[in-house]
């Protein structure tokens, strides 16, 4: 047992109480007296268990995706159609919001430091979590494009920013303390303009349907 790591240590219930701090009070405001009396832990013990608090979040972040965040990014490549597979990703979404007794969010949103934080490095490791979020969308959205499901001229990577864009924001709202009725109804919202956003406007369904009303 290496020094300073208390008998019986349980490093993942460690690890999960600082998960449940830090997507509480976010990086900067997580105090290490917070950290240490959730863990369980002295000061040098969690020190000699993870090495510092950016470690320590990081690997909180881990926890936290391969719990918590599981399952709402895979719906996107696994559906059939990019549509289907970014409104399941928002009803997933709204759904892990709000699977405990109180709608948190998103932890990876909800904990990101301040622009001038203490920890440009934790900044950037949320920042490139949320990048590829995006990017999983865009590849989506361009195999619709090669697959016909969605015109070429459609801006893959617009709408795939509008879509997380979106799911930030669902964070923000059940953070706030909004139902799951009502996050799936802002899911429904974004989806009621899929069309528009993936180049099928209105005007050319209303010019088709005029002129199959005259033929």
């Amino acid at each position: 047992m290496p020094r300073g790591r208390p008998r019986g240590f349980d490093r993942e219930a460690a690890l999960r109480q600082a998960m449940e701090v830090f997507w509480l009070r976010g990086f900067d405001n997580a105090s290490l007296s917070e950290l240490t009396n959730a863990m369980g832990l002295r000061p040098p013990s969690l020190y000699a268990a993870f090495g510092s608090k950016e470690a320590l979040f990081k690997e909180a972040v881990e926890l936290y995706v391969r719990t918590q965040g599981d399952g709402i990014w895979n719906e996107v490549p696994e559906a059939a159609s990019a549509r289907e597979g970014i409104a399941r990703m928002l009803r997933a979404t709204a759904c892990a919001y709000t699977r405990g007794a109180e709608p948190r969010g998103c932890m990876i949103v909800l904990s990101a430091p301040q622009m001038q934080g203490t920890s440009p490095e934790v900044s950037e490791e949320l920042r490139r979590r949320r990048a590829e979020n995006v990017a999983v969308l865009e590849r989506r959205l361009d195999r619709a494009v090669a697959e016909g499901e969605i015109p070429p001229e459609t801006d893959c990577r617009s709408v795939a920013s509008y879509f997380a864009t979106v799911q930030h924001g669902m964070s923000i709202q059940a953070r706030d303390g909004a139902s799951r009725e009502e996050l799936l109804a802002i899911a429904d919202c974004a989806m009621a303009g899929w069309d528009r956003l993936a180049g099928r406007t209105s005007e050319t369904g209303a010019g088709q349907g005029e002129e199959t009303r005259s033929t």
